[in-house]
């Protein structure tokens, strides 16, 4: 059986939006479940490091969540930030996922390489 993300990613997606919001939302599909990123550190991946804000902006404006997996973007201090779902709903999605948030994610240390 397929896992649900596998599904979604053959689910074709065109949206409206600017440049830098279709580039977001592409990213965001590229995030797996159990694992977080800060606003921050998508705006890195994007080559972007100073674009914390739009990349905030873009995931809140996000037409698709279902598909465009925009729970998965955390606060720095892995607090769970916006969600335009409520964050109760961000916590459950999260949490189903097997993802480190907030205490959890500040107690996680990372492994030897």
């Amino acid at each position: 059986m397929a896992h649900c993300d596998e599904a979604f990613d053959a689910v074709s997606v065109a949206t409206a939006g600017t440049s830098v919001q279709r580039e977001v939302w592409t990213a965001l599909r590229k995030v797996r479940p159990g694992t977080t990123l800060s606003y921050g550190g998508l705006a890195r991946e994007l080559g972007r490091p100073k674009s914390f804000r739009a990349v905030g902006l873009a995931n809140g404006a996000n037409p698709v969540a279902i598909v465009v997996p925009c729970h998965r973007v955390i606060g720095a201090d892995a607090s769970l930030a916006g969600y335009g779902g409520g964050i109760d709903r961000k916590h459950w999605l999260l949490t189903h996922e097997g993802a480190a948030f907030g205490k959890q994610a500040a107690r996680r240390t990372p492994k030897a390489a």
